[in-house]
């Protein structure tokens, strides 16, 4: 027996010395945002967490092609009581340095992203507790039935326990402090890919995981995401060759990149939407010449700064179509939403007027305004065309503009006196932005992307319903009548829904997500 396995791996190794190597297929993408950390629990936003799912995986995830939940690292679940779901975990996974992932490791990573630091907690509304069942199961328990439980695991990323208590990285770190664990420039996951190297600003590098149990649709294996904040240059290098794909083209650039021999752009609706958040519970602004109050809290000076903002002409000169006006906070493929709650306060300028007037700021104000300058398709263009349309009502709006990686730790900060956001929804349902934007600020994910304060009893009561509302027509009359609310009080001053173009060379390709996240499984390089 012993003969035999020699000749047989000798014969194995003389036929690794005569098989062609396998080709490395690099892709090299770009988009004008970098990220503000490797700590999968510590930052929440899409373009983070999508480079975060090369690396690190979820008990379950969407299917890129028809956003179904699908089993990841859980291969089945089922449910033992309403309030208690069991989770099977997938046998042989292996973290990235060869050590196995286990329930130990699932259920701290799901505690990890409950904690006081995390950002993720809406993503763990209704978890009480996680328990370990055994090796391969645990269970997660529920203060109340929840029909998005699922849709909410898909961005719980998995962390080694192990791992994190040797480096010291327990807990999540906290964006708004000023110190570093070692998970925010390092990373161990499970998935398809493993960080080699990160430079802020310059690029993060991907290799292909030995270790990943899954099967490769796509034939990358390297990664090479560089931020370029510049759109000449982002699509100058697309241009050039130097990257295979742009996820941001700007408006300006898609016609010549349509007619690009070497070039392709693939559109689609994303499910974000850009509004404006206003500090509804200062009672003086930081900056204003107004003294002693906060006219943000006046409705009717809210509703006046709403219709004193021509979105069309926005949508028409600033977006080039990229951007579908909307008076929801929410896209239309996210449960709740109703051409209804999408009807917009109409453009008036003179209505707009007279409620400054009536609301004793007949001569404006002046008053702080804050807005990212790579996050968004032209965010920054859509700020100063918005301050340009405030100054005809007399709002006189000091826009100030900063990349994302500072600006985001700065507006949880509640540093912001006009802030712009815009909100993904990953459940596809409108709980979790309600629960993040329009719920007071609280435990458990109420309120924490609720940066302007604002507080309604009845929206606190509807979401808190909500959460644990199992009756499916009950549930979406309260969803919608929750946006309704929203809408009626100017909680936030809806803009647009975003649409994606993605440019790339014509030998590439992948599917596109309403996410605006790149699959990397999936990506092809011909």
């Amino acid at each position: 027996m012993k003969f035999q396995f020699s000749l047989l791996s000798m014969a194995a190794a003389a036929a690794m010395l005569v098989a062609p190597a396998v080709q490395a297929k690099p892709f090299k993408w770009a988009s004008q945002g970098e990220i503000s950390t490797w700590d999968i629990h510590s930052q929440n936003n899409a373009l983070q967490n999508g480079l975060h799912a090369n690396v690190y995986e979820s008990l379950v995830y969407y299917n890129s092609k028809t956003f179904d939940v699908e089993p990841v690292l859980a291969t089945s679940w089922k449910e033992i009581s309403p309030t208690q779901i069991r989770f099977s975990l997938r046998q042989g996974v292996k973290f990235s340095d060869g050590s196995p992932f286990t329930a130990d490791d699932a259920v701290y990573s799901i505690q990890r992203a409950m904690a006081k630091t995390s950002n993720f907690t809406p993503y763990v509304q209704g978890i009480t507790k996680v328990a370990k069942v055994d090796g391969g199961t645990i269970d997660v328990f529920l203060a109340a039935p929840n029909p998005v439980l699922l849709r909410q695991m898909t961005e719980l990323r998995m962390m080694s326990k192990a791992w994190a208590e040797k480096n010291k990285s327990v807990e999540p770190m906290d964006m708004k402090g000023k110190d570093e664990n070692f998970a925010h420039r390092n990373a161990l996951g499970t998935g398809p890919y493993t960080l080699e190297s990160w430079q802020p600003d310059v690029k993060m590098v991907f290799k292909r995981n030995p270790h990943w149990w899954g099967k490769m649709d796509g034939n990358v294996t390297e990664i090479v995401y560089t931020p370029i904040k510049s759109s000449a240059t982002r699509i100058a290098a697309l241009l050039s060759g130097e990257v295979d794909m742009v996820l941001d083209p700007t408006p300006q650039d898609l016609g010549r990149l349509r007619a690009s021999a070497d070039l392709k752009v693939v559109d689609g609706v994303e499910n974000r939407t850009i509004f404006l958040g206003m500090d509804q519970f200062r009672d003086e602004l930081p900056g204003s010449n107004i003294k002693g109050k906060n006219p943000l809290k006046d409705l009717r000076v809210r509703k006046a700064m709403y219709q004193a903002i021509d979105v069309n002409t926005i949508a028409r000169s600033t977006m080039r179509g990229l951007g579908k006006p909307t008076g929801a906070l929410v896209a239309p493929q996210v449960a709740g939403w109703t051409e209804g709650v999408a009807k917009r306060f109409p453009y008036d300028v003179e209505a707009a007027k007279k409620l400054m007037a009536e609301a004793g700021y007949a001569d404006g104000f002046e008053v702080d305004f804050a807005c990212p300058n790579n996050r968004y398709i032209n965010d920054e263009a859509i700020c100063q065309a918005v301050t340009a349309m405030w100054s005809r009502i007399g709002v006189k709006a000091k826009l100030r503009t900063m990349p994302m990686a500072t600006y985001f730790p700065m507006v949880q900060r509640y540093e912001a006196s006009i802030y712009m956001l815009g909100w993904g929804v990953p459940t596809f349902d409108a709980l979790y932005s309600l629960q993040s934007l329009v719920r007071s600020v609280g435990q458990g994910g109420d309120g924490n992307y609720n940066v302007g304060r604002y507080s309604n009893q009845r929206m606190d009561y509807l979401v808190d319903r909500i959460k644990g509302e199992t009756d499916a027509p009950v549930r979406a009359r309260m969803l919608t009548e929750a946006l309704q609310l929203s809408n009626d009080t100017v909680s936030h001053i809806p803009l647009h829904d975003q649409v994606i173009p993605w440019a790339m060379k014509k030998n590439i390709e992948l599917v596109h997500r309403a996410d605006n996240r790149v699959d990397m499984r999936l990506v092809k390089v011909n």
